[in-house]
């Protein structure tokens, strides 16, 4: 039995995202591991941990 691919058997192609709002997060820190966002009068700590993983925190 051959292992034949058919153009038919392609996974289908998801679109790119809209980037057009994406702010890099060196932009938004600069050289400080932890932002505050006011949103709607709530304080949001927005932080990066040790592992360069991102944290929110109300």
């Amino acid at each position: 039995m051959t292992n034949t691919a058919r153009p038919d058997d392609r996974p289908l192609s998801r679109p790119e995202p809209d980037r057009s709002g994406v702010i890099p997060s060196h932009k938004l820190f600069g050289q400080a591991r932890e932002v505050a966002i006011d949103h709607d009068g709530t304080v949001y700590r927005l932080r990066i941990t040790r592992q360069g993983k991102l944290i929110l925190n109300k």
